[in-house]
């Protein structure tokens, strides 16, 4: 059949308005899937920041009749004079140096071990995540009663010292609370950053092994050579997350201290707590959040850039 002349000319415009039409209904079903996650954005993350940065100039309470007046910088200089924030920053980096290595090491171990293709290594998988499922809080209470001075732990001590040993009341100590919190807490998370480890030893090409056992490389200098460059990427997310996670150390305290024995558990996100919910001074617990999103970004940055790739 002969084709109408300018037909094809007269079709262009109805097909584009067809695609622009079909383009249109994904962009709209585009946005509605998009949007309840932006809701949750806006509503959990970006307007408590403008918040807090509002109420950080202002001498704002929780539940008060006198509404926030704008005071300046009087709520920083405030926390540059507190002793206990200094206190406060000086336990989360205690708890850091010794979390980030002992945590991430000890889990690397485990996760060399159960990477080991033998019998019944699922079983011991499970056992080791088993504590990253349970509620940190749970968790908190369970060794509470574990560190009490008649608990399991300091029965253990007497009974393999035959009695010549006592252990100390844990958590009422200034010199073993903080330690005490760390074992616990190194317990709980290491078997999460095993299974990442685990995930980055399983993505190591295993002729490089074969090569390595060829030429009757040790198992040092397999581990040196091979296992520890292969995990560059993973070993990067793993101190990152063990780090954050350090620094906002708080149901711990919470639940097995509260912040004591004389300040010696008390960490920077407990202490903003304590302040803007228990003493209702929220303009100043605003200017503390602030001081630890400050502290948390300047220490990610750094770790970063220290574990960056090198050309």
């Amino acid at each position: 059949m002969p084709t109408r002349p300018g037909a094809a000319e007269g079709d262009a415009p109805a097909r584009r308005t067809t695609s622009l039409r079909a383009r249109r209904r994904e962009s709209l079903a585009a946005l509605g899937m998009v949007s309840p996650a932006v809701f949750l954005l806006m509503l959990f993350f970006v307007i408590p920041v403008v918040l807090t940065f509002a109420l950080a100039f202002t001498n704002a309470r929780l539940i008060s009749p006198v509404p926030a007046q704008f005071t300046g910088l009087q709520n920083f200089r405030t926390l540059l004079d507190d002793p206990l924030f200094y206190k406060s920053l000086r336990n989360n980096f205690y708890f850091a140096a010794v979390v980030v290595p002992l945590q991430g090491g000890l889990a690397l171990v485990l996760a060399l071990l159960v990477n080991a293709k033998v019998k019944g290594v699922n079983f011991f998988r499970t056992v080791y995540f088993i504590p990253v499922v349970t509620s940190m809080v749970v968790v908190s209470i369970m060794w509470t009663f574990l560190y009490q001075r008649t608990g399991l732990i300091n029965h253990l001590i007497s009974q393999l010292t035959f009695g010549h040993v006592h252990g100390p009341d844990w958590l009422n100590d200034p010199s073993t609370a903080m330690p005490a919190i760390i074992l616990m807490s190194v317990w709980q998370g290491v078997g999460f950053h095993m299974i990442i480890w685990l995930a980055g030893l399983q993505t190591i090409p295993r002729d490089l092994y074969e090569a390595a056992d060829i030429d009757g490389a040790t198992r040092w200098v397999r581990f040196r050579y091979v296992t520890w460059p292969g995990l560059r990427a993973t070993r990067t997310f793993v101190l990152i997350t063990i780090t954050i996670a350090a620094f906002g150390l708080f149901t711990q305290v919470n639940v097995m201290t509260q912040g004591g024995p004389l300040d010696s558990t008390s960490t920077v996100i407990y202490q903003a707590l304590r302040t803007g919910y228990a003493q209702q001074q929220i303009g100043y617990a605003s200017v503390i959040s602030l001081a630890f999103f400050v502290l948390v970004l300047a220490v990610s940055l750094v770790q970063r850039f220290l574990t960056r790739e090198k050309d």
